[in-house]
């Protein structure tokens, strides 16, 4: 009986252990996923170091093939090396695109977590506020606050955080608004803590995790329509690199010397996909933390 309970223990103990081993390894995946956004950061800063030449610069013979004459990815039209104009474009979409998801947590959670901790008129006045933005075609605002402010990098990230700050405070309002319904808020409540204490230490935090996935998710969109943006002229001025204005400025090279506009569409490609990728991971972490 001894060695029958005994074996009969030995078997439930396996069954349990057996289905962590999957839940592990898929732990394991998403977090490898979510750290291609700090691969993909430190590349970025590391640029100039794997840069092979100066993006501004003509360094060979225009109109070189992929894999020729030292060009990894070929060059355009008056001899830049494409690679490097490649690199330095997927380092400013990077920064554009953290910059404004940055920004519209910062000012988005903050008119969010003023909205849903105060409530009363405060709530209805900045909510309709939020609807007004929301309420306006995001592309066609960007569009038209980059042709008032004049094409630039800094005038972009300008006009695409007006445009996306109001979905982080839609979001961080509704998380704030179910937080201050739990029991301990309550409580918190009754025993005289003060609104800016019951904010920060109550109802922030958990907002905090649901705002961080859905900004993670949000790179992957950021990345391409910025370069939406620069591909209709309203990015930085040539002759700097820019993914989606290299494209547009070579266009008429597509049937002849193709890897021209191509390959700064394949960089805004991978890293929109590196992006998706991360924010999925992301998402899998906290459902299953």
């Amino acid at each position: 009986m001894a060695i029958a309970a005994t074996g009969d223990s030995l078997v439930r103990a396996r069954s349990l252990r057996l289905p962590s081993l999957p839940q592990s390894r898929s732990t394991m995946i998403n977090w490898a996923g979510f750290s291609l956004v700090f691969v993909v950061t430190i590349v970025a800063v590391a640029v100039p170091l794997l840069a092979p030449h100066d993006p501004l610069l003509p360094v060979g013979m225009p109109l070189q093939a992929p894999g020729t004459h030292g060009f990894l990815l070929g060059s355009d039209s008056i001899g830049r090396d494409i690679l490097s104009r490649v690199l330095y474009g997927v380092r400013s979409s990077w920064y554009a695109a953290l910059v404004v998801v940055a920004v519209g947590l910062l000012f988005g959670g903050l008119v969010g977590l003023i909205a849903g901790a105060t409530g009363g008129w405060v709530d209805a006045l900045l909510m309709r506020i939020t609807d007004g933005f929301l309420s306006l075609p995001a592309p066609v605002l960007a569009i038209a606050v980059v042709a008032a402010l004049g094409p630039g990098f800094v005038h972009t990230l300008i006009a695409v955080s007006i445009v996306w700050w109001p979905f982080y405070a839609r979001l961080v309002r509704g998380e704030v608004a179910r937080l201050a319904a739990r029991p301990h808020v309550e409580a918190a409540k009754l025993a005289g803590v003060s609104r800016f204490r019951l904010a920060g230490r109550h109802l922030l935090p958990g907002a905090v995790p649901n705002a961080l996935v859905a900004a993670s998710l949000d790179l992957g969109t950021l990345i391409l329509t910025l370069a939406a943006l620069s591909f209709l002229g309203l990015g930085q001025s040539a002759p700097a690199p820019e993914l989606g204005a290299d494209s547009a400025r070579n266009l008429s090279y597509f049937l002849q010397q193709w890897w021209i506009p191509v390959m700064p569409g394949l960089g805004v490609l991978v890293l929109a996909l590196i992006g998706n990728i991360a924010g999925d991971c992301l998402r899998n972490l906290m459902k299953t933390s």
